[in-house]
C-alpha cells in the first residue's frame, strides 16, 4: 500500500494516491459473553463490504475489513488500534462497542491522525469532555437513548413511585444510571430510589440481585445491561416471576429479544439504541430495510439487531464521506485529514431514516421505544405502541454536557411527545 511504512500522521502526496484497497480496522466483540451482540456486527460488516465491493468499491477501489476482538480488554485494544495504524496501514477504523475502548481510542486518533468512526458505543462523556479532530460518532449516545426510555415510561406509566437499577458496572453502566435519574429528578421529583445494583461486567449469576428486588418490590426495574448479560439477566428474572412484580425497563432490550424469546413477557419497555426496528413502522425506504433484513437472514439464520443497523451505519458513513471528499478535490483521492474533515456535517442514510453528525462529531440519530409484545407470527416478542422520538428532542445540545442539560428540562415535555404506533402483523 502506498504511504503504508510512512509515520503515522505524515501527509505526503504518497498517502493522498488512489490505493490499492481501502484497508478498514474494525473493532467488536468476537469473544466473551458481549460476543452475542459483537459478532453481529462483525457479520453485517462482512454482508456490506461485499455488496460494495459487488457494486465496484469506492471510488473504484475495493474495500477489505480487517477485524480485531475487544474481548480481552482495554490495553489489549489500545495495542491492536496502533497496530492496525502502524503496522497494518489502515486507512479508517471502525471502535468500538465498548465505552471504555473508545474513550481510550480518541485520543489516539488524534495522536496517530487516523479517521476513526465510533460505532456503536455509547458513553456521551467523549465530546462533551473534549474536541478530537479524527474521531465521529455514527449513531447516538447514551443521553438521548436513556432519556427516551425515562420520556416513554413517564407517558406510559406515570404514576410510579419507586425504582431500582441492575447495571453492569463499568463506564456504560454508570453513566447511563446518572442520566436516567438526573432525567427523573427533573421531570418527577420525589420518585423512591429502591436499590441502586452493579453486577459486574460478564457476570452469569443474577440471583442475589433478583432475591433483593423481589423483597424490595420496586414498581421499576430499570437496566441498562445488554449482550449475554442482559440475556442471562432477563431469563433468570422471568424464572423466579420477577416480572410480575414491576414493570422492566429495558433501554437495550431489541439486541436479546431472539435470544431470549418468551422469557421476556408482554407489557415491558424496551429500546432499540437508535432508530432500528426490522419492524419499524414508518421507515425511510421500506424496500431497503426489508432487503437488508432479508439478506441478513438468509446469510446468518438470524434477524439484525441494532449493532447490524449501527455498523450499517458506519459503512454508509464511509462510503458518503469518501464521496463527499473525493467530490471536494474533484475527484482526487482524499488525505487523512481531508476525509476526517468530510464527516463534520455529514449526512447519510440508516436503514430507517438518516444521521447527520454535528460540528462536534457526535450523530445525531432518531429512537425507537416500545413495550414488548408476544405474536403468534415470531417466537420472542416484538415491539407495539413504538414511540420514535426525533434526535435533536432527546439529545443534549452542543457545547453542554448531558447532567446539566437534563436538569433543565420541563414535565411538560412529555405533553409534546409524538404519538405511538401499535405493532402491524
Amino acid at each position: 500500500m502506498a504511504g503504508s511504512l510512512l509515520l503515522p500522521g505524515r501527509q505526503t502526496q504518497a498517502q493522498a494516491a488512489k490505493p490499492a484497497e481501502i484497508k478498514v480496522g474494525i473493532a467488536t466483540y468476537l469473544s466473551g459473553p458481549a460476543s452475542v451482540f459483537g459478532v453481529p456486527g462483525r457479520q453485517a460488516a462482512e454482508m456490506l463490504f461485499d455488496e460494495i465491493n459487488e457494486a465496484g468499491g469506492i471510488g473504484g477501489v475495493r474495500v477489505r475489513p480487517i477485524f480485531v476482538d475487544e474481548g480481552p480488554g482495554v490495553d489489549h485494544f489500545v495495542g491492536e488500534y496502533r497496530r492496525l495504524v502502524q503496522s497494518e496501514g489502515v486507512h479508517l477504523l471502525f471502535a468500538a462497542i465498548s465505552s471504555a475502548d473508545c474513550l481510550a481510542c480518541t485520543p489516539l486518533a488524534d495522536e496517530l491522525k487516523r479517521p476513526t468512526l465510533l460505532w456503536d458505543c455509547g458513553t456521551q462523556r467523549i465530546f462533551e469532555d473534549n474536541r478530537f479532530e479524527y474521531s465521529f460518532r455514527t449513531q447516538a449516545n447514551a443521553t438521548p437513548e436513556i432519556l427516551s426510555a425515562l420520556l416513554y415510561l413517564l407517558r406510559a406509566k406515570p404514576d410510579f413511585r419507586s425504582i431500582a437499577v441492575v447495571n453492569q458496572d463499568y463506564a456504560w453502566g454508570r453513566d447511563s444510571w446518572e442520566i436516567f435519574r438526573t432525567g427523573m429528578q427533573a421531570l418527577k421529583p420525589g420518585v423512591r430510589i429502591a436499590a441502586e445494583l452493579f453486577p459486574r461486567f460478564g457476570a452469569t449469576d443474577y440471583s442475589t440481585e433478583i432475591t433483593r428486588l423481589l423483597a424490595l418490590r420496586p414498581d421499576v426495574v430499570l437496566s441498562t445491561t445488554w449482550g449475554g448479560d442482559l440475556d442471562a439477566f432477563i431469563r433468570q428474572s422471568s424464572d423466579r416471576r420477577l416480572f410480575e412484580r414491576s414493570t422492566f425497563v429495558l433501554p437495550l432490550a431489541e439486541s436479546s429479544l431472539e435470544r431470549v424469546g418468551k422469557a421476556l413477557p408482554a407489557g415491558h419497555i424496551i429500546g432499540a439504541r437508535g432508530d432500528h426496528w426490522f419492524l419499524h413502522p414508518n421507515p425511510r425506504d421500506q424496500a431497503l430495510l426489508a432487503r437488508f433484513t432479508d439478506n441478513f437472514r438468509k446469510r446468518f439464520n438470524a434477524y439484525p439487531i441494532y449493532p447490524c443497523h449501527h455498523m450499517a451505519q458506519a459503512v454508509f458513513a464511509m462510503k458518503a464521506g469518501y464521496e463527499k471528499a473525493m467530490a471536494a478535490k474533484n475527484g482526487g483521492w482524499p488525505t487523512d485529514a481531508e476525509l476526517a474533515g468530510a464527516f463534520r456535517g455529514l449526512e447519510f442514510p440508516s436503514l430507517t431514516s438518516s444521521v447527520r453528525i454535528r460540528e462536534d462529531g457526535q450523530g445525531l440519530e432518531n429512537q425507537i421505544i416500545g413495550t414488548s409484545h408476544h405474536t403468534d407470527k415470531y417466537p420472542f416478542p416484538v415491539m407495539t405502541d413504538m414511540v420514535v422520538f426525533p434526535a435533536e428532542m432527546v439529545t443534549t445540545p452542543v457545547g453542554q454536557k448531558s447532567t446539566d442539560w437534563l436538569k433543565t428540562l420541563k414535565p411538560d415535555i412529555v405533553q409534546g411527545l409524538p404519538q405511538p404506533v401499535a405493532y402491524r402483523p
